[in-house]
């Protein structure tokens, strides 16, 4: 949604706000930062999320002094951004990034219900690792009681895009200056047992490489 705080103030061109382009940059990337301020301080913690319809999920201990402030109601801003490649151009002005980016505002909704709480941790685990969870002993009710679900709507959410190559000024175009893109990926590598487990199988969703962007 376009609202002022979601507006850039800068090349808002590049802003996109239809749920299409902000449900796949969220799917693709991994983690989030959630800011908020405590008594006039600024804080920005990372951490794993999920996604599902409108609703952004993260969790933490019940004892995590970060999950209790922001479970307290007061205003958030969450971010995430997958970095597509590194823009090189004839002069330091005009270098920059391709990126893709997600801002939301909001305020954080304690989730009560037992199978949507369930069904947001089994959310961020496969969103990390696919097919983790369903690999997983069943999850302790003390295990539930120590965890605290929260969720946010998207629906004051923004995303930004850039894309391309560098724009040089014109009377630097012929300088013997290389410019162009460094492409950008996140990509998961070979798996590493844990000492003492390497006689237990790769599961077949750990064989194949992922690329998160």
């Amino acid at each position: 949604m376009s609202t002022a705080r979601t507006t850039p103030s800068r090349l808002a061109k590049r802003a996109y706000y239809d749920a299409d382009t902000i449900h796949a940059i969220l799917d693709e990337a991994m983690f989030c930062t959630v800011s908020y301020v405590l008594a006039g301080q600024p804080m920005a913690i990372p951490t794993a999320y999920a996604r599902k319809d409108d609703q952004l999920y993260i969790h933490g201990s019940v004892g995590s002094h970060f999950i209790r402030v922001v479970q307290q109601g007061g205003p958030v801003c969450i971010s995430v951004m997958l970095t597509d490649g590194l823009v090189l151009a004839k002069s330091a002005f005009h270098h920059s990034v391709n990126y893709r980016s997600v801002i939301l505002f909001g305020t954080a909704r304690t989730v009560t219900d037992e199978t949507e709480r369930m069904e947001a941790l089994a959310l961020i685990t496969d969103h990390l690792v696919p097919g983790r969870w369903a690999d997983l002993r069943p999850t302790t009710d003390s295990e539930m009681r120590k965890t605290t679900v929260l969720a946010f709507t998207l629906a004051e959410a923004s995303a930004k895009v850039r894309t391309g190559g560098p724009g040089d000024e014109p009377e630097d175009e012929d300088l013997p200056t290389w410019a162009g893109v460094i492409p950008m990926q996140t990509v998961r590598l070979t798996p590493v047992p844990k000492t003492g487990n390497e006689h237990v199988p790769l599961p077949a969703y750990l064989h194949t490489p992922a690329v998160t962007g």
